[in-house]
């Protein structure tokens, strides 16, 4: 009888402890996720205005920028970047992270054309071609356009 109740505290004592390093895993991810959110820069579309210009210059020791924009589902989205005038190297990587989870990208020019599957907080990856690169200054100018839902409508309703 002994033996059986050690083994039942020994069991509980082990599911415990994987709970606890399954929360502590949790938050941790969440903590970076969040982390790595606050540190993307805002994308931002004069009033009015379906595209808004970045540009940017990865220094020889980084290797991506990170950018966010809010749309929503059915809104149809070209992002293409191009090689900023004056700089060495361009990062022509993109990679466009959906508030679903998906993702889509691709090196240079436009790098996603299509109507968005979500409604939410999107981000933009822009990083140097690593299998191309020597390690200089690598520039960037990204155009975001996005359209408004009612001029997305013909584009992007299922037939």
């Amino acid at each position: 009888m002994m033996l059986s109740i050690n083994r039942q505290t020994t069991l509980s004592g082990a599911r415990a402890l994987k709970t606890l390093l399954l929360s502590a895993a949790l938050i941790s991810v969440g903590a970076n996720s969040a982390l790595a959110k606050t540190s993307d820069t805002p994308i931002h579309f004069a009033k009015g205005a379906i595209s808004s210009v970045v540009t940017g210059k990865l220094n020889p020791k980084e290797q991506e920028r990170w950018y966010r924009f809010n749309a929503a589902a059915a809104q149809y989205t070209i992002i293409n970047i191009a090689p900023l005038a004056g700089t060495p190297e361009t990062a022509n990587v993109g990679v466009l992270h959906m508030p679903n989870g998906t993702q889509d990208g691709t090196k240079g020019g436009i790098i996603y054309q299509g109507c968005l599957p979500a409604t939410g907080e999107y981000r933009l990856r822009i990083a140097r071609n690593l299998m191309a690169t020597q390690g200089k200054t690598a520039g960037y100018k990204a155009e975001v356009m996005v359209l408004p839902t009612f001029a997305s409508k013909s584009l992007c309703e299922t037939k």
